[in-house]
């Protein structure tokens, strides 16, 4: 399958196997990934409720380890990494964008963002310039000093895009992040995280339900029955994609 020129592979799983509980109640979730995230593009990673999409997020952002499998980020081989380095990887590489925003209510906008920040060891005003700036990508430069009870929904997932981008990691993840959003700011949402992964080479995954969100995808992966049962590039293919019901 051809990929985007000046593209380069930043995370690469293998034969990704998850087992779930023990014998004999063990579920296999996961029953053989394969996939690659590329440099400049959104990946957006669909399939039906109970497939395998939120088991293989917390995978391939370092936050579970898979029963089989190899699982390279930006160059990194992740299957011989002890608990701290794992850890480690995650906060320099892997920028988080969760459905629920995840936002300290009782810090502003720009505090939030320096949170991500915080765990870096990048604090003080260094720290505030950085996240002021991450705010002003998602267009949020005159809201930084906002309180979250203040914001839409709208404006809070986009601080919550700010604070995974603010940390300049190599990959963000996202986990249904227009599902609390009405279709106006989903849309929005979904429109700037494809600017993100364009404007700034990073390679974002978003797993979503919503079939509106196609448009802004420069690949398509489908995941049923814990198996990968398709990958397209719409944009290079021009074909409708074919997602399997929930």
């Amino acid at each position: 399958m051809s990929t985007p020129m000046n593209s380069k592979v930043i995370l690469e799983a293998q034969g990704i196997v998850k087992v779930l509980g023990t014998p004999p109640n063990e579920v296999k979730v996961l029953k053989g990934i394969d996939l690659q995230l590329h440099t400049g593009e959104l990946t957006l990673l669909m399939g039906p409720s109970g497939s395998g999409k939120t088991t293989l997020l917390s995978i391939l952002g370092c936050i579970l380890s898979p029963t089989q499998g190899k699982l390279e980020v930006a160059g990194f081989q992740t299957h011989d990494m002890n608990t701290e380095e794992l850890a480690n990887l995650r906060r320099k590489h892997v920028g988080f964008v969760f459905q629920s925003y995840n936002l300290v209510p009782t810090l502003t906008a720009v505090e939030n963002v320096m949170l991500a920040l915080d765990l870096r060891d990048l604090k003080g005003p260094d720290a505030y310039d950085q996240a002021a700036e991450a705010l002003e990508a998602v267009g949020l430069g005159h809201r930084i000093n906002a309180m979250p009870s203040k914001m839409s929904g709208g404006e809070k997932q986009r601080v919550s895009i700010a604070r995974a981008l603010a940390g300049s990691p190599s990959v963000i993840l996202a986990d249904e992040p227009t599902a609390a959003l009405d279709a106006k700011n989903g849309m929005a949402v979904m429109e700037l995280l494809a600017k993100v992964a364009q404007d700034t080479r990073r390679a974002v995954l978003a797993v979503t339900h919503d079939h509106r969100t196609l448009q802004y995808a420069d690949r398509i992966i489908t995941i049923d029955d814990g198996r990968i049962a398709g990958s397209e590039r719409p944009k290079l293919s021009g074909k409708e994609v074919q997602v399997p019901a929930h």
